[in-house]
C-alpha cells in the first residue's frame, strides 16, 4: 500500500475531525465502502503518522476554567529547541506551537478563573522562556468554531 494520501483518506479524516467517535461501520455507510477498507485506511493514517490524535474538545468555561492564549516573541539568540523541551513538561500549558511572524511561540493555557492564580501560572511558564522580547495575553472568550480540516 502506498503513503499516498488519497480522497477516501481525505474523506475519513474530515469525518472523523468532526466526529471521532464515528465507527468503522458507521464511516463505511456515510462514504458507501466497506468496513474493512476503512479499517485499513485508518490503521495506515495512523501508522504513517497522518492521524496523531482522537480526542476531545472541552469547554473550560463549563468546567470553571479560563483559556487563555499567550503570544511570545524571544530574541533570537534564544536555543527555542531548548525552551520546548522544558515547556513540555508543564501540566498548565495545553498546546504549544512554534510559530513565524508576531510571535515565536504560542502557548495554549487553561487554567482556574481566579486571576491572582492564573497571574502565578503565567509568571511561571514565563519564567521557563529565557529572553523574552514580547509577551501577549489573549482570553478565549468563546469557541465559534473549531475545524482542522
Amino acid at each position: 500500500m502506498s503513503n499516498k494520501i488519497t480522497d477516501i483518506d481525505m474523506r475519513i479524516m474530515k469525518l472523523l475531525s468532526k466526529n471521532a467517535r464515528l465507527t468503522y461501520k458507521e464511516l463505511a455507510e456515510i462514504l458507501g465502502t466497506t468496513r474493512q477498507r476503512i479499517s485499513r485506511r485508518t490503521d495506515k493514517l495512523e501508522r504513517n503518522g497522518v492521524i496523531l490524535k482522537y480526542t476531545v474538545i472541552p469547554n473550560y468555561d463549563v468546567l470553571g476554567y479560563v483559556h487563555v492564549i499567550l503570544g511570545i516573541t524571544v530574541k533570537p539568540s534564544v536555543d527555542l529547541d531548548e525552551v520546548l523541551n522544558v515547556l513540555k513538561e508543564d501540566e498548565n500549558i495545553k498546546i504549544i506551537q512554534r510559530s513565524l511572524g508576531s510571535h515565536s511561540l504560542v502557548l495554549h493555557i487553561v487554567g482556574p478563573k481566579d486571576m491572582k492564580e492564573l497571574e502565578k501560572i503565567i509568571s511561571e511558564v514565563s519564567k521557563k522562556i529565557p529572553g523574552i522580547d514580547k509577551l501577549d495575553i489573549t482570553f478565549v472568550t468563546e469557541t465559534v468554531k473549531f475545524e482542522v480540516l
